[in-house]
């Protein structure tokens, strides 16, 4: 099977698209979120400055800092777009930088005493202490009781719709319990994820994670399931070496969300304590690739990311941003089949995604023409989501 030729890459520089309103509105106002959130010292203010006039007012790229560490890997990278402008560059490439630069705004990487504090942590920490979460948690307790097939459904759902749904929402009703959210699937290949899992003895699963705090909780569950059900015999969880895209899931993330399963009560903690005996054991493991913060889409991984994948029996991908890397975040026809554009996946690949940006493969025509008399938001808005596998 051969790749479809290339469509357009997405750029920002269409007035009131997805992407110009990320470089013009989400980009600003993240920085001052960040500004408010913790209590930076001037130097760090000023850098936070410069860097909003850069994207806002300037709007040429501009390399980092000679002094920045991995500054020359970053000019290699951008060496077709740093000097120009950023609404002109890729949109994915785009976007890495200018969380790769606030990065180096806040001395992030350099030696000093703000080296390796998370601008994030405010945000993910709030969400992972919220009331929601307690709920969630003690839904869990439930799930022992349902049938095995209605728990494979709930967990695997559970984990797309991420932060979008609790982990007790379908616990208690089967389908009447998915409600809404089976019916905002646009794509759904559930069944071929669990015969891909079930034809061959129990391997390994690469689970490439999104968000940290309430999205990593069901994607942690998930995990715990497919070791306690013996669908998989390891799963290697893949994770940001650094913090990036707001609230991108890192080992230390990781760590906080496994802290939050063993202090609650009932089988939440019973679930946290399996998981921290499967990293002990190596049943479960973390990884944190540097590509996993790389500007380009997965087409293009190294040769020791693209082994790891390629000892799978399954590679999960979770969320937008991976299902952009996934599939080339580029404006494919809505219909241009999954199993094509993924075909260079060294194996059997799922992407496990909610909608929240333009981006999207593998739709029957059908679903398509339904959607798009909706209105454009579908894409972009949140409300639907999708299962898509390649084996």
């Amino acid at each position: 099977m051969t790749q479809p030729a290339p469509a357009p890459v997405v750029v920002s520089n269409v007035a009131g698209s997805f992407a110009w309103g990320v470089l013009h509105d989400r980009h600003p106002t993240l920085i001052e979120r960040v500004r408010q959130a913790t209590p930076y010292p001037i130097e760090q203010q000023r850098a936070l400055d410069t860097l909003l006039q850069e994207i806002t007012e300037d709007g040429v790229i501009l390399p980092l800092p000679d002094t920045e560490p991995g500054a020359d890997q970053w000019q290699q990278w951008g060496k077709e777009h740093i000097g120009s402008r950023w609404e002109d560059a890729p949109f994915l490439w785009a976007e890495s930088y200018f969380y790769r630069k606030l990065l180096a705004a806040l001395g992030y990487f350099a030696p000093g005493p703000w080296q390796g504090i998370d601008p994030f942590a405010p945000f993910k920490n709030a969400e992972l202490a919220g009331p929601t979460v307690e709920a969630e948690l003690a839904a869990l307790d439930q799930l022992p009781q349902i049938p095995a097939v209605e728990q494979h459904r709930t967990l695997l759902h559970a984990s797309l719709w991420g932060n979008r749904a609790d982990l007790g929402f379908a616990v208690s009703a089967g389908d009447a319990g998915l409600g809404d959210r089976v019916t905002g699937l646009v794509a759904d290949n559930s069944a071929v994820l669990w015969e891909t899992l079930s034809a061959s003895p129990p391997g390994k699963v690469c689970l490439v994670a999104d968000n940290a705090g309430p999205e990593l909780l069901p994607d942690l569950v998930l995990a715990d399931h497919l070791l306690h059900t013996d669908r998989a015999a390891c799963v290697v969880l893949h994770l940001k070496p650094y913090p990036y895209y707001v609230s991108d899931a890192t080992a230390t993330d990781t760590l906080a969300c496994l802290h939050r399963l063993t202090t609650a009560p009932g089988y939440a903690s019973e679930i946290g304590k399996r998981l921290q005996q499967a990293l002990t054991t190596g049943r479960l493991t973390l990884r944190a690739h540097p590509f996993s913060c790389a500007p380009f889409p997965y087409a293009d991984m190294p040769a020791d990311l693209h082994e790891d994948f390629a000892t799978a029996t399954l590679t999960i991908m979770k969320g937008d941003l991976n299902y952009r890397r996934l599939v080339g975040d580029r404006h494919w026809s809505a219909t241009t089949p999954f199993t094509d554009v993924t075909s260079y996946f060294p194996g059997p690949v799922a992407a496990l995604r909610t909608l929240k940006s333009d981006v999207i493969v593998g739709l029957a025509p059908q679903t398509v023409h339904e959607l798009e008399v909706t209105g454009p938001q579908w894409r972009t808005s949140g409300t639907h989501a999708l299962v898509q596998v390649t084996s």
